[in-house]
């Protein structure tokens, strides 16, 4: 599983390099793919240069329906078909299933439709009961098999099953499937919902996996302990916000989450890269004191005392950036901004809706 949505973003400043972490999707290795060819002008989807393309996602479809991760689905895939993995991991699976629905859409040709079908059965199929999503399917025995937000996994799902349930690009779905995507959103908030962490009462934010039976936060890799996650819960609730007519347990879990946001912020730190003779690659991540540096939030916080946590791969959870190693210190996004945006842009135009909305019964 990989973390590189929450990343960094470098910039030289002075004598060393400022690290400043930007919101939004990263591209995991040979991910860009199909995502650039989403923003195609309509005449696009007709041409032989889209079937071309699309044909050859066609290729990297696995037998179960869904796509594998870390690769780029628009060139030609030759191998064995049962070596395709398929996953929800690292963004895959679902921009074919867009790039697909948007050449059917131009030529009606019966063969990307199947495609999509089969892609999409395979999304529902994979929703648990309860509402949430596994990081792929079959699920498996392992942390993949847990309700995953990580890689905003479950979050991009769920954008995914609203548009095929409402939007005008995928009016070809038949009836049956567009109310099944409807009530598989549904049922996703209805989990999200149950997986928001509960501390001495009150409502914080949430973990990058949560346990697929009961709901508990749970681990995944052994630097990725039980917390509540400060990059992940970041697009939960964006996506919350996204809901027209939010019921009261929606709104009181934004304005839960947007507390802990605020209570949790790290004030007068700045985290910097700098020369280091000592280390492997001649420099070394640190964090030194900044009276001036804006807000910093942990990828995760201990739960119940909302320590951060550093954790290098004997899984023993630290409270210093410093007293991990250089390998996990310098190869993972430990500190980061992800939550700036949501509170001072988004979450107030959010609440400026909702006080010209009248309540929902």
């Amino acid at each position: 599983m990989r973390t590189a949505r929450c990343t960094l973003m470098p910039r030289l400043a002075g004598a060393f390099i400022l690290f400043s972490v930007i919101v939004g999707p990263t591209i995991a290795a040979g991910a860009e793919g199909p995502r650039q060819y989403l923003r195609k002008n309509d005449d696009w989807y007709r041409s032989d240069d889209a079937r071309r393309i699309a044909d050859n996602v066609l290729t990297h479809q696995s037998d179960l329906g869904g796509w594998p991760k870390n690769t780029d689905t628009t060139v030609p895939y030759s191998g064995r078909r049962d070596a395709l993995k398929p996953t929800f991991d690292n963004g895959a699976t679902t921009d074919e299933l867009r790039l697909l629905a948007k050449v059917f859409a131009a030529t009606n040709e019966p063969r990307y439709r199947r495609a999509f079908e089969k892609g999409f059965d395979y999304i529902l199929q994979a929703q648990y009961p309860n509402g949430g999503w596994p990081q792929s399917h079959p699920p498996g025995k392992g942390y993949p098999r847990h309700i995953t937000f990580n890689d905003h996994a479950m979050v991009r799902l769920m954008k995914f099953v609203r548009e095929v349930a409402g939007d005008k690009t995928f009016a070809f779905v038949d009836q049956p499937r567009r109310k099944a995507a409807a009530d598989a959103f549904d049922r996703g908030i209805g989990c999200i919902l149950k997986c928001q962490v509960v501390v001495e009462g009150k409502r914080t934010v949430w973990c990058a996996q949560h346990d697929e039976n009961d709901f508990r936060p749970r681990p995944a890799r052994t630097y990725e302990l039980i917390s509540l996650s400060g990059c992940e819960s970041v697009e939960i609730v964006r996506l919350l916000m996204t809901i027209e007519k939010p019921s009261p347990d929606v709104v009181a879990a934004i304005e839960a989450a947007i507390a802990w946001f605020e209570q949790v912020k790290l004030r007068g730190i700045r985290e910097v890269v700098e020369p280091d003779a000592q280390s492997p690659t001649g420099k070394n991540k640190v964090v030194v004191e900044d009276p001036n540096a804006p807000p910093l939030w942990a990828r995760f916080y201990e739960i119940g005392s909302n320590r951060p946590l550093f954790v290098d791969r004997d899984g023993v959870p630290r409270y210093r950036l410093a007293d991990i190693g250089y390998e996990r210190r310098n190869g993972y996004a430990w500190l980061g901004n992800w939550p700036q945006a949501l509170l001072e842009r988004d979450y107030p135009q959010w609440k400026k809706k909702q006080n010209g909305r009248p309540p929902k019964p």
